[in-house]
């Protein structure tokens, strides 16, 4: 793909960025797992206990084959190093039905009792989803001992060149202070700053205007 641009984070690491296909998915699920392993976003949704890892596993998996991967805007490397997951405008929000379908799928990340505060916590942050028509970036994620060589710019690439050629704005929530600059550095700017409710963390809601 396009060259990789320098940052501050150290030496680049040039990769070639493809879509998802249905060969990819344990994989990409494994390696979403373990770069969300330390995500305080993550882990206040999936249940503390001995299965904390497959928990958060299984909630990537869930993002990428029913809500992100059918709209065809998912993207990961030749050697499955990360993945970008995005849904096209007007796409983000799930129905009634998709939600009910989700279900037993939240439980199993979230444990049953803490189904309720989960689901409240994630319901406070939709409300504050923009209403404009945006591509979403609802997951990214690079293996942990590849972070900070420049992959989230080229996973993110593909869908931020086509926002600038149709004017079509990016949306992300961020819930590790750290990340912000490689997102500023990619276009985005944070346009406010709230906390989870139902003992959720801090997020950071971002917004891209195409270039």
């Amino acid at each position: 793909m396009a060259q990789v641009e320098e940052s501050k984070t150290g030496t680049q690491i040039e990769v070639e960025v493809r879509k998802i296909g249905a060969s990819d998915v344990e994989r990409v699920s494994d390696v979403l797992g373990r770069a969300f392993d330390d995500d305080p976003f993550a882990n206040w949704m999936a249940q503390q206990d001995e299965r904390r890892a497959e928990r958060i596993r299984h909630s990537m998996k869930v993002a990428l084959t029913r809500m992100t991967m059918p709209f065809g805007e998912c993207y990961t490397t030749n050697e499955v190093q990360g993945a970008a997951l995005w849904t096209p405008p007007g796409k983000w929000k799930l129905g009634l039905l998709q939600q009910l379908l989700l279900m037993p799928s939240i439980v199993k990340t979230t444990g049953l009792r803490r189904v309720p505060a989960v689901m409240g916590g994630i319901s406070a942050v939709e409300k504050k989803h923009p209403h404009p028509p945006h591509y979403y970036l609802m997951v990214l994620g690079t293996e942990p001992s590849l972070q900070g060589k420049g992959i989230g710019t080229q996973l993110m690439r593909p869908v931020l060149e086509r926002c600038d050629r149709e004017g079509a704005p990016a949306y992300l929530e961020s819930s590790k202070e750290r990340n912000l600059p490689l997102y500023e550095r990619n276009g985005f700017r944070v346009t406010e700053e709230m906390t989870v409710p139902n003992g959720g963390p801090k997020i950071w809601l971002m917004w891209r205007d195409p270039k």
